[in-house]
């Protein structure tokens, strides 16, 4: 066997103990080591240690996700009780303040949560479980949880079909979920029932009164994909590529009660299902949320 050779299989000895993650720096003799194969194992001695450094950080992120969950959960809800006590028990005066009070309590519980979900995800502390199943019980889950904000601008909230009839009044009847045809798609319906009530949330906030909110079905070759269009503002074509990530917020979204973390849990979300979410200029002005669910597996 020539030099060459003898340099290639200890390469390749080297690689194959390091995709085991079994390379060990010792067990290689640096006096039999040429250039080339010094500097390869310097390389797979510091891929190994980067390795070792991120799951320290990861496991570090994780008990300070924990901690800060498990730390400001009793005080958050303490705060919302007692706004509600004093709101109950205050002068017309004070009401106005303590109504105040009340409403900053919630933003904070729900920033809290909505932050502690998302370092969650990214450490991989929760583990999606998408299955196929059918798309009805995800719109009935996100439009019933989305009806009550509605109501309460005057928006309707329509889920209309296509002219095969994918969706209808029957997507409404869980007994009837199955019945609704190329419905099926691969998801988890706890986790896409959040990104889609993010999206339906957004298009209720940022509609007028009186508006309407529309969601349709259409079922692709590989995904099923879920419209949701609204009547609001619309976003800028420059700020489309940006609206998904993390605390960002529009221009036109300034002044309006928001936090920007909403659709950036709803990409995140909708990655780990093999699916992705697009938006595009709506019909009315507004904006078209399409979210694609993958069929298969």
């Amino acid at each position: 066997m020539g030099r060459a050779d003898k340099i290639i299989s200890r390469l390749d000895a080297m690689l194959t103990d390091a995709i085991n993650g079994s390379f060990i720096e010792a067990s290689y003799d640096e006096t039999e080591l040429s250039r080339l194969e010094s500097k390869f194992r310097q390389y797979l001695t510091g891929k190994e240690m980067a390795g070792e450094r991120v799951e320290r950080e990861r496991a570090a992120i994780k008990e300070l996700v924990t901690n800060i969950s498990h730390q400001t959960k009793t005080p958050v809800a303490n705060i919302c009780l007692y706004s509600q006590l004093l709101e109950e028990r205050s002068t017309p005066e004070m009401l106005p303040l303590v109504e105040q009070i009340r409403l900053q309590a919630d933003k904070l519980d729900f920033l809290i949560k909505m932050l502690t979900k998302i370092s969650r995800l990214e450490s991989n502390m929760i583990e999606l479980k998408p299955q196929i199943q059918p798309v009805a019980p995800l719109l009935v889950g996100a439009v019933q949880e989305a009806q009550g904000q509605g109501d309460a601008k005057g928006i309707l909230i329509r889920v209309e079909g296509e002219e095969e009839g994918l969706i209808g009044e029957e997507a409404f009847r869980m007994d009837k979920a199955d019945d609704v045809a190329g419905s099926c798609a691969y998801y988890d319906l706890r986790w896409t029932g959040e990104a889609l009530g993010n999206v339906l949330d957004n298009a209720v906030k940022y509609s007028p009164e009186g508006g309407t909110v529309t969601i349709s079905l259409q079922a692709l070759e590989m995904f099923v994909c879920i419209r949701v269009e609204d009547e609001g503002m619309g976003i800028p074509e420059e700020e489309t590529a940006r609206i998904f990530e993390r605390f960002y917020r529009g221009k036109r979204a300034v002044g309006q009660e928001g936090n920007g973390v909403g659709l950036y849990l709803t990409r995140m979300i909708l990655q780990r299902e093999r699916g992705y979410i697009k938006v595009s200029p709506g019909k009315n002005g507004g904006s078209c949320f399409c979210i694609y669910l993958s069929k298969t597996g």
